[in-house]
């Protein structure tokens, strides 16, 4: 290695100690008690920030969920949109009360009134809700050879529900393929979406489908039975 090479590299490896150093002291101790808090619907929640290392610490709390974002606290004090259901401590915030739009991340940031010392910590907050009564989109007739979607969707289930199919009262398994009972049909199953897809559609996918939302919480719900006649003519969708 060449004498200007060397000296670029000692000046490199002097640098970066001193950004790590300059990290080491200007970084607080912040962190949670439980980083994944689960509550039912219009029950209180607490969520946990503790802190070490501050001379005169200020807190502040964001709350993010898909493009929402919202400030619960700042400088120690609850923001006025919060004010009348979240009390504010030195060791977290408390919910009165949550609603399920209440469901997201939380982050607790904690610095130096100078602004020399700084930390964060995240909470996610998921609000229990059970699934809802799903709703169903199945063709009453679908053409043999062609294609043929049923979707099933429910928008109370908190965290989302998940999608189970049924014909005849049958569960149907993830590949029809490996099952001996559904071994005669082509189709594609997806438990997050609720999307069942027949490619191509065969004489044999005639029957009753029902559709059940789970999310863990509360008890699973069934839509209603819907025929479909699997046939050589259009088909129309029925919605219940």
């Amino acid at each position: 290695m060449g004498t200007e090479a060397r000296a670029g590299r000692r000046q490199l490896l002097v640098f970066t100690s001193v950004v790590l150093s300059s990290l080491a002291l200007g970084r607080g101790a912040v962190y949670t008690s439980e980083r994944d808090v689960r509550v039912p619907e219009d029950k209180p929640a607490k969520l946990s920030c503790s802190y070490s290392g501050f001379s005169n610490p200020r807190v502040e709390w964001k709350f993010a969920h898909g493009d929402i974002t919202s400030l619960v606290c700042y400088k120690n004090k609850i923001t006025a949109s919060y004010a009348d259901r979240v009390t504010f401590s030195h060791s977290g915030i408390t919910f009165h009360s949550v609603t399920r739009k209440d469901t997201g991340t939380y982050t607790c940031m904690v610095s130096d009134d100078g602004g020399n010392t700084y930390g964060e910590v995240s909470v996610q907050l998921t609000v229990l809700v059970p699934p809802s009564k799903p709703t169903v989109h199945i063709p009453s007739s679908a053409t043999i050879g062609s294609r043929a979607v049923l979707t099933c969707s429910e928008k109370d289930g908190s965290p989302p529900s998940e999608y189970y199919w049924f014909k005849d009262g049958v569960r149907m398994p993830l590949e029809p393929k490996g099952n001996r009972a559904f071994s005669n049909s082509s189709y594609s199953l997806n438990e997050k979406t609720g999307e069942l897809v027949f490619d191509p559609v065969s004489a044999w996918d005639t029957g009753e489908y029902t559709c059940e939302a789970r999310n863990g919480y509360g008890m699973p719900m069934r839509s209603e039975a819907v025929r479909m006649e699997a046939g050589h003519g259009p088909w129309v969708p029925s919605e219940y």
